[in-house]
């Protein structure tokens, strides 16, 4: 009886929170963490297929796994009633931390953590500074990173939330090397084969990120106008579907939950060409001419059926766009894009947009396991599967599990597979790839590649969360999609109008190993108190570049083993190093 009334509890709860929807930044990782630990131990129930998920919906389970404590091991509790705190408004109430400054009934101001909160019966919201600095250490060099801002949330009335938020960050390196490529700081750029966030650079080393926006919500749903990062596709080291490593973006989001067994996630996003529109320019003085870039959108949906209690199955499709405004057709949540794009293009006798086709399945029905596997089609002919033909596709896969709190307990271990063919995410036509500020929307490694990843964690106690991790990841041969010649003549066999891209695909993958980055490392991450962790990472790693041996093809970018490494690699990273870093950070 006790546990069935704490039931009821929980439940009622999420009714009334789900009205609210504030995205928690997918960078928070130690609460989506936990989230996804509790839900592979079986005390909860999730859809990660999306993320980021919104703060009512994380408070929402956090909850439910607070009326089933029993299923808890002792680290487990002590990390629930710890981000109970964090989402005390969510649960429309004001926190509980041990050094208020400031305390009343309708607000207060806290010390440790730095925060400021406010809860009325019409308004509830919170303040809280930004503040971080990260040194990173190697043979190559020192590089030193801080930013600094402020992240605002504020939920209005029963239905309205809105957040803000602002970093500004900088960094500063040192070289120990004789003659390192211009930009020594930068460890992401488009071409970098690395994991970091995607940024544009407002200074040869600044940069800033700014994310919020509004949404309305009620109980199975919210649509929303933000500017944010989002992830698709379940993953522990990088999805193959969208990433979240461009720069934020703006876009409307729309999220449906009508049944148990079925969900529905829509965005249409506005995003960064970096390509110039001869057409489009503003006159200065009568003299100067400022051109403007190519408009660029994005159109994406995910659906996903449950037909059995946790077993996830998504499929969606997207298209990148580049019209001089935004196409009706693509603001339909349900369609399938690629049939809209033919109906408005196909008769004009002119280039189709970019259209992508996914899929995901999760299941955690094994107790203490995740098992998920993602797909991502840029194109797709079936005839391209059989063996015998000599062309493929170009797909993305990814495959993987994690075993949380089996045999041991607060251990956890994930291995996940992902290989991507090539030209997948390419596009022949530069303000319709599948990119955002020229960062790819899919896999940090991009097209003819693979990776292997492994890694062993173990959390001895509440905020301290340790790892050891491997990668094995490489990149063949580097492919433009290529339609024409240098003389604007299509294909190369007659009557075989995409013979260069034929070609290009016929080629084997992974063909000539040209890039390669074996590491191993280790972790401790100690969030202190809410919203505030110190870190050192320890990671050895091996990264190289290769001549390729094979005979060059028209479409391939043939590069020496130095200029592949300068590439797709930071000065910083390239070659045998061990990387020392250690940092602190106040909000994430």
């Amino acid at each position: 009886m006790k546990k069935i009334f704490f039931s009821l509890i929980a439940l009622a709860f999420g009714l009334m929170l789900s009205a609210q929807d504030i995205p928690q930044h997918i960078s928070y990782s130690r609460i989506y963490d936990f989230v996804d630990e509790l839900a592979n131990d079986g005390v909860i129930e999730i859809n990660s297929v999306v993320k980021p998920y919104s703060r009512s919906f994380i408070a929402e389970k956090l909850l439910e796994a607070d009326a089933q404590k029993e299923r808890l091991n002792k680290r487990q509790v002590s990390e629930l009633a710890f981000f109970l705190e964090e989402f005390a408004l969510e649960q429309d109430r004001l926190p509980d931390f041990e050094f208020p400054l400031i305390e009343g009934k309708k607000g207060r101001l806290d010390l440790m953590p730095p925060m400021f909160y406010y809860r009325d019966k019409a308004f509830r919201a919170r303040v809280q500074p930004i503040l971080g600095m990260h040194i990173l250490n190697n043979d190559n060099g020192q590089i030193q990173q801080r930013w600094f801002g402020v992240d605002f949330q504020a939920m209005i009335g029963k239905h309205v939330s809105v957040y803000g938020s602002l970093r500004d960050i900088s960094a500063a390196g040192k070289s120990k090397m004789e003659n390192p490529p211009l930009y020594f700081e930068r460890l992401s750029e488009p071409t970098f084969l690395t994991n970091y966030p995607g940024y544009e650079y407002k200074h040869p080393s600044d940069f800033s990120d700014s994310r919020g926006g509004v949404k309305l919500g009620w109980n199975w749903g919210s649509v929303g106008l933000v500017k944010d990062n989002v992830v698709w596709g379940d993953n522990y080291n990088g999805s193959n579907i969208i990433s979240g490593r461009v720069p934020s973006f703006p876009m409307i989001t729309l999220n449906l939950r009508p049944a148990k067994w079925f969900e529905m996630n829509y965005i249409h996003g506005w995003l960064v060409s970096n390509v110039v529109d001869s057409a489009k320019f503003y006159v200065e003085n009568d003299v100067k001419r400022w051109y403007r870039n190519h408009n660029k959108y994005i159109a994406a949906n995910m659906f996903t059926f449950i037909p059995i209690p946790k077993l996830n199955i998504s499929f969606g499709n997207s298209i990148v766009y580049a019209e001089d405004n935004v196409q009706p057709g693509y603001l339909i949540p349900i369609s399938f894009f690629k049939s809209v794009d033919h109906t408005l293009t196909k008769g004009l006798g002119i280039e189709n947009q970019n259209s992508q086709l996914f899929f995901n399945i999760s299941s955690r029905n094994i107790k203490h396991l995740h098992l998920y596997s993602s797909v991502f089609f840029d194109e797709m002919k079936f005839s391209r599967f059989k063996s015998s033909s000599p062309d493929k596709n170009p797909f993305s896969f990814k495959v993987g599990g994690k075993l949380t709190n089996f045999p041991i307990r607060n251990l956890s271990a994930n291995v996940e597979f992902t290989k991507t063919n090539i030209i997948n995410y390419k596009h022949s036509i530069e303000a319709i790839t599948y990119a955002s500020n020229n960062y790819s929307l899919g896999h940090y490694l991009g097209d003819n590649s693979q990776e292997l990843y492994a890694s062993l964690g173990y959390k001895p106690i509440r905020g301290l969360d340790l790892e050891v991790f491997y990668l094995d990841a490489k990149h063949g041969n580097e492919y433009n999609m290529m339609k024409y010649d240098e003389n604007g003549e299509k294909g190369t066999v007659p009557g075989v109008a995409n013979s260069y891209i034929i070609k290009i695909i016929s080629q084997p993958s992974l063909g000539d190993v040209i890039w390669s980055n074996k590491s191993f490392g280790f972790r401790a991450l100690y969030e202190v108190f809410n919203n505030a962790y110190a870190v050192v990472k320890i990671e050895s790693s091996d990264i190289q570049g290769y001549d390729a041996t094979s005979e060059a093809i028209a479409g391939e970018r043939r590069m020496t083993a130095e200029e592949t490494l300068n590439y797709f690699t930071p000065a910083f990273l390239q070659g045998k190093n061990t990387t020392i870093t250690v940092g602190f950070s106040l909000g994430f």
